[in-house]
């Protein structure tokens, strides 16, 4: 079987297992539901490529309205990808990250790292418990808990309130081959893209089960976009810095 055919057989797989969370990403969007009923913010948190987890969920044409992602330039890739990985071990940033953001208690924090093991992680991850938000986490248990894990600190799924496996492997790609060493085809972004929109489908069904409109984007590309969207802009970006 050809490598392609191996890498997306292997993603519908791990798809299919997802709803072996079935009770965490209940749990999790009861809370979001919970946190948009009384007109909260989820906040989306990243570093390296996880940060893209919190793209997904922002400004989407059928996602979420109230939806902060935490896009710290200097975490990403584009400025400068090997500065990244020193500043996501820099468990000092966080504070000075969160505080760029207005944070109430009641609103809901999301944080996608795949090893769930860098100081940056913990540091924010502790923090945002200090400051009583729910944290939901979506990470590899089974990264975070391997003997080959780089070791550091206390794991994200030792800190979150609520925890979503990705079901990725150990150092996130998943395709080997006889004649190389190194893996190939990381699948935590398309997983942890299909758990963070499953968070928001079933966040709008409980919302819409108790009666309650919730705030949705609709596409730019209607002819009913651009109005519908501009109210929700003008509704939220006061407490959205990037709205």
């Amino acid at each position: 079987m050809k490598a392609q055919s191996r890498y997306l057989k292997n993603l519908i797989a791990k798809l299919e297992q997802l709803e072996a969370n079935d009770e965490a990403i209940e749990k999790a969007s009861i809370a979001i539901a919970g946190s948009l009923e009384k007109d909260g913010l989820i906040h989306v948190f990243g570093t390296g490529h996880s940060h893209m987890l919190a793209e997904e969920m922002f400004y989407r044409a059928g996602g979420l309205g109230s939806v902060n992602p935490i896009l710290e330039e200097d975490l990403m890739l584009h400025k400068n990808a090997s500065r990244s990985t020193e500043l996501e071990r820099d468990a000092h940033l966080a504070s000075q990250i969160l505080g760029k953001h207005k944070l109430s208690k009641g609103d809901i924090f999301i944080i996608a790292s795949n090893s769930g093991g860098n100081a940056l992680i913990e540091a924010m991850a502790n923090e945002v418990r200090r400051r009583g938000l729910v944290l939901i986490a979506i990470t590899s248990i089974q990264h975070a808990t391997s003997n080959s894990a780089r070791v550091q600190g206390r794991k994200l799924h030792e800190l979150a309130d609520i925890v979503i496996d990705n079901l990725g492997g150990v150092g996130d790609a998943t395709i080997s081959y006889a004649q190389f060493r190194e893996k190939v085809g990381p699948s935590s972004t398309v997983l942890g893209a299909a758990i963070v929109n499953s968070l928001s489908v079933r966040a709008v069904e409980i919302l819409l089960e108790r009666g309650f409109r919730p705030k949705v984007f609709s596409s730019s590309n209607l002819m009913s976009g651009d109005g519908h969207n501009n109210e929700l802009i003008a509704h939220l970006k006061e407490r959205i810095l990037i709205l």
